[in-house]
């Protein structure tokens, strides 16, 4: 049986959408593995780690029928890439082994029973759906996403917080030395929601988002997307994708504790200049502190750093600052991913004195904060 044929770029965008969460070593051989489920002309492609499924529709052709199977999700992606894109792809299903055939080349591959393919179990107590245009979560998330705890053992660190109330949407994420805040206000009234997103999740949405109308419709539903949360799920909708994911449960620390106010000296200063001087000074960093040594005093802002082997760096800034002199120290990685994965020309710097957490704004957009903790060096 024919379970589809369609042109190879066709076939490896339905198969790339689903493919990111997809990991090659994995304690159930099966999970390593899409699901191909056809229906006539329509093809249903599933993946799923038991904590994030994705799903996805395309008209791949095929013979006419229903069949359904799974397979090596990146086996079949890599040998599809390796295909032209012009070139029209078929999948044959021959007792339990699946045949790929493109031109002049074939690929058996094998393959496990459709019924042992583990599905997420969907919470029956999903809240209403509400919907927000794909961009303004993507950008939100690029804000925030780098402040995220990696293998933190206080779990609810490793992802992100999603406010939503009324208009207003608010991510915010921290590793507990420096916290990223970016809020949005929509053209839409929101249910009041706190959920924590999965670092996974958020950084698979983060690639899978359109920011703008390229690569997808220009039809404004295409932009969208609508999200559904549930006690322990949320589960989104955009682009042809159904999304379902665990949440994080926990209690996230109260942000708003965090975040300083009434700073005593503030200092805008281009972005790409302090961001190419910490880039600079941070070479001579020791591997294990990472730290820069900033010190403001009228009119300029040294930067210095040093490490073990008695190296060190210095650069100088002219900046439009008259307060007082003096010197505070952080960590340059915390600087530097603030500065690199922010887009406007120009950054202010908040600062109340040498041990207190410094703000950094931008002076274009209300919405972001950052908060960096100082550190002793």
């Amino acid at each position: 049986m024919i379970v589809l044929k369609a042109a190879q770029e066709k076939v490896l965008s339905a198969l790339q959408a689903v493919g990111g969460i997809v990991e090659r070593r994995h304690t159930l051989p099966i999970l390593a593995n899409v699901l191909i489920k056809k229906t006539g002309a329509n093809v249903e492609l599933t993946t799923s780690d038991l904590e994030i499924q994705v799903r996805t529709s395309a008209q791949l052709d095929g013979d006419d029928g229903d069949y359904a199977i799974t397979v090596g999700a990146k086996k079949l992606m890599d040998i599809l890439k390796s295909l032209p894109s012009d070139q029209t792809v078929s999948l044959t299903a021959n007792q339990s082994k699946l045949t790929l055939q493109g031109g002049k080349s074939r690929f058996t591959l094998q393959t496990l029973p459709a019924e042992d393919f583990p599905l997420v179990q969907e919470a029956a107590d999903f809240g209403p759906a509400f919907s927000v245009p794909q961009k303004t979560l993507k950008n939100l998330i690029s804000q925030v996403h780098f402040a995220m705890a990696v293998h933190d053992i206080r779990y609810y660190l490793n992802g992100i917080l999603f406010v939503a109330e009324g208009s207003s949407l608010t991510l915010v994420a921290t590793d507990g030395h420096r916290l990223a805040l970016a809020q949005a206000n929509l053209e839409v009234d929101m249910p009041k929601q706190e959920v924590i997103l999965p670092r996974k999740t958020v950084l698979e949405l983060q690639r899978l988002l359109k920011d703008d109308a390229k690569g997808g419709s220009n039809d404004e539903a295409q932009q969208m997307i609508e999200m559904r949360f549930a006690g322990n799920q949320a589960k989104f909708n955009f682009g042809g994708l159904e999304f379902v994911t665990k949440l994080v449960e926990g209690k996230f620390p109260d942000f708003n504790r965090v975040i300083p106010k009434n700073h005593k000296h503030h200092i805008t200063i281009g972005r790409t200049t302090l961001l190419a001087s910490l880039q600079r000074a941070a070479i001579l960093t020791s591997e294990k502190f990472k730290g820069v040594r900033l010190n403001f005093a009228p009119g300029l802002l040294g930067i210095a750093s040093s490490n073990a082997e008695q190296e060190e760096a210095k650069e100088e800034l002219e900046i439009d600052y008259g307060g007082d002199t003096f010197e505070i120290g952080f960590n340059v990685g915390y600087l530097m991913d603030v500065l690199a994965n922010m887009s406007q020309d120009m950054v202010t710097v908040s600062l109340q004195d040498a041990n207190s957490s410094a703000l950094i704004t931008n002076p274009e957009f209300e919405g972001f904060k950052y908060v960096v903790m100082p550190m002793r060096i």
